[in-house]
């Protein structure tokens, strides 16, 4: 498991660059021991193979494209407090804060920080990692990421032809980005610290350069010694920004609803998926092939119960449910030739007669009977003090069943 770092240049310098022109980005892949393995220098569509191979990406985003405020914040919800910062904010930022992502950070001093980035600047970022195949994305303002020594600021510069990017970070959770045009690149040197100087006018100043320009820089101090005798100069190198970043609490990534931060790796489970969508095509076709098979089954017995009715009935034309109709004529059949049905009002009424006198009842509590839809329906004299429970083992006997449809009021129908 490993991580890439990549230093960006500033919203400004890309925007300044040449049409089509991709600007260099100073990159690190660390361990996880936080040890840096390899570094470079490379756009980031050279670096699509690196970004695929780590594991997580930390963007270390300019200093001038994210403003850290220092705010006096009233205990909220982290929704809360997401809803109410853009308010909070509008005084202190010359922006849109709809146009900004707000991220909060910790809490020093009682004051809480408040990181603010330009929110297409960061949505393109974001959209370029994630189509360069990163699995995991992080951006930390890189003027958190230098090392703070009591009563020392830190800077370090970065240089884009003309164009030069100081990063400065006077405190704990204070910083700034510096961007400077110079004339001439060999001015630049001078121009940056005559900078530094003006904006942090006492104190001690480390100024990490990088290690091509130290003979340019050194050479400028000693030329000037009255602006520069409070900077001292030190070669850059990653290994402070990686520890920095590792320790980092802000992440602006998580500023953007939906964003992504973490995108999961479907490449390992790419063979897995396609088994299984294999198994279950097999198995759908397995399921559709029964199917099949069963249904042309159901439609040949269907047609032998068809031929065997139009044999025993061949005046019948129309066929839709033979077993019922081959029913009904059995019925039909059996009444014709004087026996009664299982259903019929003689063969319910004698068989309620029977299982009446078996359970001990007597006659003259029953008020009437009356016959519809083949169920026998006894009403019974009001205080006849007959109960249905007392019945029902002698109305089971002769296979008949009985409910309750009424006050005094029975059902009795035909068990077969």
């Amino acid at each position: 498991m490993s991580t890439l770092y990549i230093r960006l240049p500033s919203k400004a310098a890309a925007d300044s660059a040449e049409s089509g022109a991709a600007l260099l980005c100073q990159y690190a892949l660390a361990s996880d021991g936080a040890k840096v393995q390899t570094k470079g220098a490379g756009t980031l569509s050279e670096l699509s193979g690196a970004v695929q191979q780590a594991s997580a990406v930390v963007l270390l985003l300019a200093a001038s494209d994210v403003t850290l405020l220092r705010l006096n914040l009233p205990p909220l919800s982290a929704a809360r407090l997401k809803t109410a910062l853009p308010n909070m904010v509008e005084d202190q930022i010359m922006s849109d804060p709809a146009e900004c992502v707000l991220v909060p950070g910790d809490t020093v001093d009682g004051l809480r920080t408040v990181a603010v980035i330009q929110r297409s600047w960061l949505e393109l970022l974001a959209s370029t990692m994630q189509a360069l195949g990163a699995r995991r994305v992080s951006a930390v303002p890189s003027q958190l990421c230098l090392p703070l020594e009591p009563g020392t600021a830190s800077a370090a510069v970065s240089q884009h032809d003309t164009e030069i990017d100081v990063t400065l970070r006077t405190a704990a959770q204070e910083g700034v980005g510096l961007p400077i045009l110079a004339e001439q690149p060999e001015t630049a040197p001078l121009e940056v610290i005559e900078t530094l100087s003006a904006v942090v006018p006492a104190g001690r100043i480390r100024l990490f350069v990088p290690p091509a320009r130290m003979e340019a820089f050194e050479a400028t101090l000693a030329a000037n010694p009255n602006i520069g005798e409070r900077i001292e100069l030190a070669a850059d190198n990653w290994n402070h920004w990686v520890d920095a970043a590792n320790a980092a609490s802000l992440n602006m990534m998580s500023g953007l609803a939906g964003s992504g931060s973490q995108r999961f790796n479907w490449r390992p489970w790419r063979w897995p998926l396609a088994l299984a969508a294999a198994l279950l095509a097999v198995n759908a076709a397995a399921l559709n092939i029964d199917w099949l098979r069963m249904k042309r089954e159901a439609d040949s017995l269907q047609q032998r119960m068809i031929q065997t009715y139009r044999s025993a009935y061949p005046k019948e034309t129309v066929v839709v449910d033979p077993v019922a109709q081959l029913r009904q004529k059995i019925a039909a059949g059996k009444r014709e030739a004087g026996q009664a049905a299982p259903d019929d009002f003689l063969s319910l009424a004698a068989g309620f007669g029977d299982a009446w006198s078996a359970a001990g009842q007597a006659g003259k509590q029953v008020a009437g009977l009356e016959y519809r839809d083949r169920a026998l329906t006894v009403k019974l004299k009001p205080g006849s003090g007959a109960t249905l429970e007392q019945i029902r083992p002698a109305l089971a006997a002769r296979n008949l069943s009985a409910t309750e449809a009424g006050s005094n009021v029975w059902q009795i129908r035909s068990g077969k």
